[in-house]
């Protein structure tokens, strides 16, 4: 059985969402993905490459009287947080014969098959990732227990009745900040495992790792891939990393360890670059918006920062500490 997935992204995230695609035809060969196209630029070059077993969905035909009307309200970042259950409902809706989509957040690379994740859902009728924050950097008051990064809704009466509502909170109010228990388009998840009926909770530890997490777990390597607590590392999430001008790279003030940037982090910057090489030769007119962007003024944050003179270092570990600006 073919199994929907769903993911958007505008033409600043296209490489990364082409990495998605690649490495879900890798693991899920009968997968077949959405595609919600967030500006015409991303439209146009993914209908140049014509992608097998691909839907993209333009936003004349995505956005709905909801979504325009609170549009003006929303900054890009919130207006994107805001439409992530819209565009669930938007697949399950433009196609009757679909029976689940799980949504997938863009900067999201397949390590292997979700088959046991997928197992051990049996048949909840959605299904959610925990956060699993590190005790020094938890963030559930407010940014949420659970991440929306891995969601799957089926047509079950239940199933609707959840992402009904979570549209329809989403409309009312999705913004970058913490109030009155909320925050973006994640706080709302925090009781659906009590407040609806169906709801699971994915408990394999190759699901969902991320910056704010990896350091719990337990990596290595063996014929099967890379293991999180000896199980087969499933999906990462590359949260907080950002790709500017001259092939730079920004971290966040996660810890991340010499292993794990050599085993998840350095295969996702070499696919990125892999990608980014093919657009160049197969779509040039991308490569002005590739390539358009300077590294920004620093967050007043602690941050790691890698520019491409330092990209071996980085693949060898080694990284410049900045300090607090």
């Amino acid at each position: 059985m073919t199994r929907h997935y769903l993911t958007y992204f505008d033409s600043h995230y296209l490489p990364r969402g082409l990495v998605l695609y690649r490495s879900l035809k890798r693991h899920v060969p009968d997968a077949h993905l959405w595609i919600i196209c967030f500006d015409d630029t991303a439209h146009a070059l993914l209908m140049k490459l014509a992608l097998p077993s691909v839907t993209l969905v333009s936003m004349k035909e995505f956005e709905n009287e909801d979504l325009l009307r609170v549009k003006p309200t929303r900054t890009r970042q919130e207006y994107c947080w805001t439409c992530t259950a819209a565009t669930i409902r938007y697949v399950l809706g433009a196609a009757p014969d679909v029976e689940s989509v799980t949504y997938l957040d863009a900067d999201t690379m397949f390590f292997s098959s979700p088959a046991p994740a997928i197992a051990e859902a049996g048949t909840s009728s959605i299904v959610i990732t925990a956060h699993h924050w590190l005790k020094d950097y938890d963030l559930s008051a407010g940014s949420g227990i659970h991440s929306v990064q891995y969601l799957t809704f089926d047509r079950s009466p239940e199933s609707l009745l959840a992402l009904n509502w979570w549209y329809d909170r989403c409309i009312e109010w999705c913004f970058a900040r913490f109030e009155d228990g909320k925050f973006g388009d994640q706080k709302y998840l925090d009781d659906w495992p009590e407040r609806f009926k169906g709801v699971h909770v994915v408990r394999h530890p190759g699901i969902g790792v991320a910056p704010w997490n990896n350091s719990r777990f337990t990596f290595t390597k063996s014929e099967r891939g890379v293991l999180v607590d000896g199980e087969p590392l499933i999906l990462y999430h590359y949260h907080s990393m950002k790709l500017y001008k001259n092939v730079s790279y920004l971290y966040g003030w996660y810890p991340i360890a010499e292993h794990v940037r050599e085993w998840i982090y350095r295969p996702y910057l070499d696919e990125i670059a892999a990608v980014r090489a093919e657009l160049r030769r197969s779509a040039p007119e991308f490569a002005a918006g590739v390539d358009r962007f300077a590294l920004p003024k620093l967050h007043p944050r602690e941050i790691y920062h890698f520019t491409k003179g330092s990209l071996q270092d980085l693949r060898a570990g080694r990284y410049m500490r900045l300090a607090e600006t």
